[in-house]
């Protein structure tokens, strides 16, 4: 929120439209969006070459360098509206710089960190131009916007000092230290004055999960495409896999879009003054990009179960299913704590649950271990909508409450 609300307001040549206008998403922003498929595929394929935990926590890096411009540009474009010429003229730059960004992706701990680590400078710079120009000088939104650039400009900068090492635990290192400090830039700049567009805002994030539920798809399809360039035909296993892990990315698509998407955009309009961009700030750019990654690496996963769907799931690919479906049902689990003070019990009990069935279910083959979980989410959904939409059938009687 802003304390400006001339409808007129604008410096230079980027007008920001009245604080009180929503808008929806403008195909330039979703063109924006469609060039982190191919990053999104990278991650997965890194995932699987190297599932162990050094390779984790590689992806981990590369994702939150991904993240960041992703999440700039939603809030810059949530100020200034993407449907005027001149913002979008910037976010084609971003996505032409986004492709090279992803195609270096799978080398940027190594000969390619240059051009990754340049890329998302670029991207990173064109979000802070939109956002330092969407407010006129000396307003509290300009100056929040100021506040935020400053560690964003130091963190750049060690960005490409990090691709100048040819150590990678160096460059690591470096370009962890730079996520730290935007990270403190964010919450430093969250006690200043933000607009914020609920509708928009979650349109935004609620796309780039569909991004990501779409990497589910590429992922099961590569069994597909080996099984047809080889002329055997798909096997009845591999058919099977395929249906499975199709349903598991239609229950993860259920698990947010029926009810939380819908609660949570709700909850930010309810929000004024400072509350709404902090809330924004800490369920949606922190806590979605806990869902986005937990859908990334169960789609790693999924991807080694449609390949070898008779063989058993190695532990590596088990604790990285978990810890995928893990990060994705506990972000929602924060985001309802953020947003209601409230925690659903099934999903917190359905973490459990699959934490147990992925340890101890190694004998079993990647198939049937996909089912099983395609049945633990199916029934931890139905008993979540059965409780929140019939209550009184979940409620305890008279006598139950007194004794």
């Amino acid at each position: 929120m802003t304390s400006s609300d001339d409808p007129t307001d604008q410096r230079g040549w980027i007008r920001r439209p009245d604080m009180s206008e929503d808008f929806a998403a403008n195909p330039v922003e979703l063109f924006f969006d469609l060039a982190f498929v191919f990053a999104f595929a990278q991650l997965v394929s890194h995932l699987v070459h190297h599932p162990d935990t050094e390779g984790m926590l590689q992806a981990a890096l590369l994702f939150w360098m991904l993240w960041l411009p992703w999440t700039q540009f939603t809030w810059a474009a949530n100020a200034v509206s993407a449907h005027a010429r001149n913002v979008q003229f910037i976010l084609l730059i971003a996505t032409v710089a986004s492709v090279p960004m992803a195609a270096a992706l799978g080398t940027a701990l190594e000969d390619g960190g240059w051009l990754f680590a340049g890329s998302v400078v670029v991207i990173l710079s064109m979000g802070l131009v939109l956002m330092v120009m969407a407010s006129p000088v000396g307003s509290p939104e300009w100056k929040s916007a100021i506040l935020y650039a400053i560690p964003n400009a130091i963190a750049m900068v060690m960005f490409l000092v990090g691709a100048a090492i040819s150590d990678k635990g160096t460059r690591v290192g470096i370009w962890v230290v730079a996520i730290l400090i935007i990270a403190y830039g964010t919450i430093k700049a969250g006690r200043g004055d933000w607009v914020v567009r609920a509708g928009h805002f979650a349109e935004r994030h609620a796309l780039i999960i569909i991004i990501a539920l779409g990497e589910i798809i590429v992922a099961i399809a590569v069994p597909v495409l080996d099984a047809l360039s080889d002329d055997a035909g798909l096997p009845a296993e591999t058919t099977a896999s395929l249906i499975f892990a199709g349903l598991f990315a239609a229950l993860l698509w259920w698990a947010y879009f029926d009810r939380p998407q819908k609660v949570l955009e709700h909850r930010l309009e309810e929000l004024e003054g400072p509350a709404r961009p902090q809330f924004a700030r800490d369920v949606y750019t922190y806590m979605h990009s806990l869902i986005v990654g937990g859908v990334i690496m169960s789609a790693a996963a999924l991807e080694e179960i449609t390949l070898h769907p008779k063989d058993e799931l190695p532990l590596e690919f088990r604790v990285m299913l978990l810890i995928g479906l893990g990060m994705f049902f506990g972000a929602v689990e924060l985001s309802a704590l953020r947003a209601f003070h409230v925690v659903p019990p099934e999903r917190g009990l359905a973490i459990v649950a699959l934490t147990v069935l992925l340890l101890v279910g190694g004998s079993l083959a990647g198939i049937w271990l996909l089912v099983a979980i395609d049945v633990l989410i199916l029934l931890t959904l139905a008993f979540e909508a059965r409780r929140i939409e019939h209550p009184h059938e979940t409620a305890r009687p008279p006598e139950a409450e007194v004794s």
